[in-house]
Order: structure tokens, then sequence, then C-alpha cells
């Protein structure tokens, strides 16, 4: 007989709960999709497993006995995915800085749903990653271009801030407007920036770019005065380096954060991934 997974998962659910309306709730799926299932697995046994009626559900005499043996094969599966469950693992690729604490909150409430891990991969380009298939989810930040058959999984929008070296002009000014940053030499991170001249108009633009290849270079040629660089704001929570100094910068439009993924790659892990994401996002 042709009976699946789904059909047993069904089934115990209403025999549970005795009410198709909360076993649907629970299985995530609609009333009469979650009743043409028990249907069709009624129909494989070609036996009555439940009686049901417009108030209550209830099991017939070789339903109870189903109930029983179908737990006991569900509890079986359960135990053989725990075995290898921990030795599972998904790739999170991120060029620098995961956002903070909903980095900390989402892998603790993955890995806690699913038994399985999370391995931290920093690259320079978290999409070039993702298109090599060494990372299974990238987080990037700023409006960037996704490889083909990429979706993309909006999370927040992080305020952005101004830094310089403790030997600037800017560090003594206190403030920065956005408009403004144009006159002063600016740094950017061309591979993972979320700042550079494609932020402003063509005629609006700063005059004087510093191109660095990654965030090691940006902070370094910052420091040595190379120029101002614009960062979100997490970077002020975590960076530590003395010659830097953080300053506000007011009219400064957010910076997004998202992650993206490949659809054809790990979905239902990525999918439980991306549902506790989303729950910690803030």
């Amino acid at each position: 007989m042709d009976v699946e997974l789904r059909h047993l998962r069904a089934f115990t659910c209403v025999a549970r709960l005795r009410s198709f309306s909360r076993a649907a709730e629970e299985l995530l799926i609609t009333q009469p999709a979650l009743s043409r299932t028990i249907a069709q697995l009624e129909g494989k046994l070609n036996v009555r497993l439940l009686e049901r009626s417009s108030r209550h559900v209830e099991l017939t005499d070789t339903g109870a006995e189903f109930l029983v043996h179908a737990e006991r094969v569900l509890a079986a599966l359960d135990e053989a995915l725990a075995v290898v469950s921990h030795r599972v693992t998904l790739r999170l690729g991120f060029s620098w800085l995961l956002p903070d604490p909903w980095a900390q909150r989402t892998v603790s409430r993955f890995e806690e749903s699913t038994g399985a891990s999370v391995a931290l991969a920093r690259t320079d380009d978290p999409l070039q990653a993702l298109r090599q298939h060494t990372v299974d989810v990238a987080l990037v930040r700023g409006d960037v271009d996704v490889p083909k058959g990429a979706r993309v999984v909006r999370l927040d929008d992080e305020p952005r801030i101004a830094v310089c070296s403790e030997h600037c002009a800017l560090a003594r000014l206190g403030r920065l407007d956005w408009s403004d940053v144009r006159y002063w030499p600016l740094v950017v991170n061309t591979v993972s920036g979320t700042t550079g001249p494609w932020s402003w108009p063509a005629d609006q633009r700063p005059d004087q770019i510093i191109e660095t290849a990654n965030y090691d270079e940006w902070l370094e040629s910052v420091a040595a005065d190379r120029g101002i660089g614009i960062v979100p704001e997490v970077a002020q929570r975590r960076t530590q380096h003395p010659a830097l100094r953080f300053v506000p910068l007011t009219g400064a439009p957010p910076s997004p954060v998202s992650l993206v993924h490949l659809v054809d790659a790990q979905r239902a892990l990525i999918r439980r991934f991306l549902d506790a994401a989303v729950r910690t996002a803030p």
C-alpha cells in the first residue's frame, strides 16, 4: 500500500486533537487538504479510521488500533532522525560583523529546534560563495544584485554612522550630514561595502574615492586617515581600534540587511533557518 508519512502524521494529529480544524492549524495546512489526506489514507487501507460529525471527531475501533502502530512508526522515525541531525550543518556566509543580537538568537533558535548546527563562514564575497555552493545562506548588506535563481529575505534596516581617523578634522566636528559626505575623501569597500559612490545621484557623489577590496583593508585605510568611511552602526559597538573615531551621521538612508539563498539547495533546512531568522529579526 502506498501509505506516506504525511498520511500518518495527519491521522495521528487529528486523533490526538480530536479536531480537523485544530489539526490543520498545527500542521500548517488547510482543513480541506487535511480532510483529503485522511480520506486518501482510509481509501488506501480500505477501512474507516475516524467517525466525524459537525461537532466532534472520534476514533473507530480500527482507528484506535491503527493509531498505536502509527505512533510507534513515527516515534521510530524521529529517533532515527535525531541520531543524524547533529551531523547536519547549515553554512551561513557573511563578510563582516553579523548583526547582534539577531545572529546569536537565530542560531540558538535554529539549532535547538532542528538539532542541526550552523557553521559561520567569513568570506569577502558571500554572494560569490553562494554561487559556488560553499555556503547555503548569505547575509548581505545594502542593495545587491543577487544570483539568478536566488531568493532574498529582507530582515531589517540598519542606521548608518560615519567613521574617521583620530587625526581627521571630522573627529573634532562631532557630526556629519549625509549631504556633506561629498566634501570628504570616502573610503569604500568595493566588494561588500554598504556605502559607495552608487549611494548618491551622479551630481552629488564624493569627488575623491579610495577603493579597498575587503573590510580589513577598509578599516586600516580609514585608520590611516586616507579618508572617512560610512558603515552601519553595529561597527561602533563591535570595532575595537584605537585610531578610529565614530561620528553621528544625520539624514542618511538606512542600510538594508537581507538573507539570500538558492532555491534548489537544502530546501527544508534553509526554510527552518529562515523561519528562525524572521522570528528573531527586530
